[in-house]
């Protein structure tokens, strides 16, 4: 004889420890100190580039950069074939001329949005792509733990800007899931204004962004 057991669709908790850790302000102070640390690092070698002529303006330095990444004597720098074709393909294209520039201006963006803390996981993200994309070229140097902090401060994107604008924009604005104050004011007036009533779904209370700390 068998039996069949059914299970209720449900929503997995996380452990206390990392609710406590990535989401709970109490921590806040911890990722204030590893964000303005990283916006240290983008903000000052961004400027070290912005002030170097073969970035801003020939983009010869990026050009040799991207050389050197393609040299596979006496074997190959770049391990992935296909980023060694991405990167053949801007040098073919002599994309150095603008992406130097573009590299320049990322790195300044996700260095101020790190200092001010506004919207910290977004620049948390761009910042990791960049160190990702130095590590897929081949090299190491201190990009391995720089892409380790702009994961935990991904992770902890709730709390990670609590001390800086995010305290004030994350709740102002919300999450393209779930609205903030202002966003959802907005949709409610667009709503009324079209006559949905009070049953439409941007009626619906915001749930916190934020754990209050207990």
């Amino acid at each position: 004889m068998t039996s069949t057991i059914a299970y209720r669709p449900s929503q997995i908790a996380d452990p206390p420890f990392t609710r406590f850790f990535f989401s709970d302000t109490r921590m806040a102070w911890l990722w204030a100190i590893v964000r303005l640390y990283m916006a240290y690092t983008w903000i000052t070698s961004g400027f070290g580039k912005l002030n170097n002529p073969a970035w801003v303006n020939t983009g010869d330095a990026l050009k040799n950069y991207w050389l050197g990444a393609l040299k596979v004597d006496p074997k190959p720098v770049i391990t992935f074939d296909w980023y060694r074709a991405f990167i053949q393909f801007l040098v073919d294209t002599q994309s150095w001329t603008w992406f130097s520039k573009l590299v320049v201006a990322g790195e300044l963006l996700v260095g101020i949005a790190l200092l001010l803390g506004a919207f910290t996981g977004v620049a948390a993200l761009f910042g990791g792509l960049m160190n990702w994309s130095v590590m897929l070229a081949g090299t190491t140097s201190v990009n391995p733990v720089f892409f380790l902090l702009s994961v935990l401060l991904i992770v902890a994107w709730k709390t990670a800007g609590y001390w800086g604008l995010d305290r004030f924009l994350l709740p102002a604005l919300g999450t393209p899931w779930r609205l903030g104050l202002v966003l959802r004011r907005a949709s409610d007036r667009k709503q009324s204004a079209c006559g949905c009533g009070a049953d439409c779904a941007c009626h619906a209370a915001p749930m916190p962004l934020m754990a209050p700390a207990e």
